[in-house]
């Protein structure tokens, strides 16, 4: 970081905001406070260069045009790449996932390019997923099973550059048995929730990545209360 303040970076906030993941960029902003650290969130819309100078950077889910329209965007002003070339970290939730990636393609069958800051290309499924999703977490995250609620068509294939957050246990995640993706410091998933706010762990892991230390931990009886709230429900079937 360039000083004492976490800058986090809420990109295109009125495109990729559907399903109030915009939301993770206050539960960062909280955990920091809450052990006595300055956080600035810089939101960054459309039409708005991106600024490679922030520290965390963040994007939400959307709808297929906006998707599209996000990734032209963030292929023009390349802050994003430039930033993660310098150390900065990234966390990208359905849409964003498919962004950070090399591929997707849309619902009229055109492919467009992501970012490749994962290695992760998208396809249409045959339904959509709609349901709580629970995945055990990988390697990097020594914590509970990871919880959110995905509402999603594209199925996410991870090449070599990247691992998966985690293995599904309840939901559909990528398509395949697995969820999200991993590359250094860059990381996707399908779980809204908003996903930092039901798991504290893997908001603290880019907390973490991002100051260059482990932090305390917090024990939140509110949080905790909803995780126990949430892995009870029941699964939804896909495309009900």
């Amino acid at each position: 970081m360039a000083d004492s303040i976490v800058h986090i970076g809420l990109l295109l906030p009125e495109v990729l905001g559907t399903y109030g993941d915009t939301g993770n960029a206050q539960v960062l902003g909280k955990r920091l406070q809450w052990r006595g650290l300055d956080a600035e969130v810089v939101p960054v819309g459309l039409g708005e260069p991106v600024p490679s100078t922030l520290d965390l950077y963040l994007l939400g889910g959307g709808e297929d045009g906006a998707q599209v329209l996000a990734a032209a965007h963030l292929r023009k002003h390349p802050g994003l790449r430039r930033a993660v070339a310098a150390g900065a970290v990234v966390f990208g939730v359905c849409a964003g996932l498919q962004v950070l990636g090399t591929r997707f393609r849309g619902l009229d069958g055109v492919d467009h390019d992501g970012l490749g800051l994962l290695d992760v290309t998208t396809e249409p499924g045959p339904q959509r997923a709609v349901a709580e999703l629970v995945a055990a977490p990988s390697r990097l995250l020594d914590s509970e099973a990871l919880t959110g609620f995905e509402n999603h068509l594209g199925v996410s294939k991870l090449g070599a550059g990247s691992e998966p957050l985690g293995r599904v246990v309840r939901g559909t995640g990528n398509g395949d048995g697995t969820e999200g993706a991993v590359t250094d410091r860059v990381v996707g998933t399908y779980l809204h929730g908003p996903a930092l706010a039901r798991n504290p762990a893997l908001a603290d892991l880019l907390l973490a990545w991002t100051i260059g230390h482990p932090l305390a931990p917090l024990r939140l009886a509110e949080v905790e209360r909803l995780r126990e709230e949430r892995l009870a429900v029941p699964r939804r079937r896909r495309g009900a």
